[in-house]
C-alpha cells in the first residue's frame, strides 16, 4: 500500500510533466498571420474625418490570438481596435469589421482605416 508521501510525490511529478508538455506545445505553435504583422510601426495619419493629418504617429500591433491582433497607438485619436486577419493574394487584410487593414509583407507597408474615420499609413520599424 503506497504511503501518502509516495502518492504526493507521484502526483507532483505528474503535474510537473503535464505542465512541461503544455509549455512545449505552446512553444512549438506554428506562426500565423498575426505573428507576421506583430511589431512596431512608424507613420502618419493621412486622412481624418474630424481633423487634419498628423505625422509621427506610431502603432503597436500585438498578437492576441490565432490570426488576430490588437492595434494601439501613441495618438489618442486612433482607438484601440482588434482585427481578425486573413490572407488575400500577397497581402494580409482584415477578415471582417469596419476597420480596413492592409499589410504588404514584401514592402512591410501597413495601411489602416480605424472605424472608417481615420486613415493611417506607415512602415514596420
Amino acid at each position: 500500500i503506497p504511503t501518502r508521501r509516495a502518492l504526493a510525490a507521484g502526483l507532483a511529478a505528474f503535474v510537473a510533466s503535464a505542465g512541461a508538455a503544455a509549455a512545449q506545445q505552446q512553444t512549438q505553435r506554428k506562426p500565423d498571420l498575426a505573428d507576421v504583422v506583430a511589431g512596431a510601426y512608424a507613420g502618419s495619419v493621412i486622412s481624418d474625418s474630424r481633423g487634419s493629418s498628423r505625422s509621427g504617429v506610431a502603432l503597436t500591433i500585438t498578437r492576441t490570438g490565432p490570426n488576430t491582433v490588437e492595434i494601439s497607438s501613441n495618438y489618442n485619436r486612433l482607438p484601440k481596435i482588434t482585427v481578425p486577419l486573413m490572407a488575400a493574394m500577397d497581402k494580409i487584410v482584415q477578415r471582417n469589421g469596419d476597420s480596413a487593414f492592409v499589410y504588404d509583407p514584401a514592402a512591410q507597408q501597413l495601411d489602416v482605416s480605424f472605424n472608417n474615420e481615420v486613415s493611417w499609413s506607415g512602415n514596420k520599424r
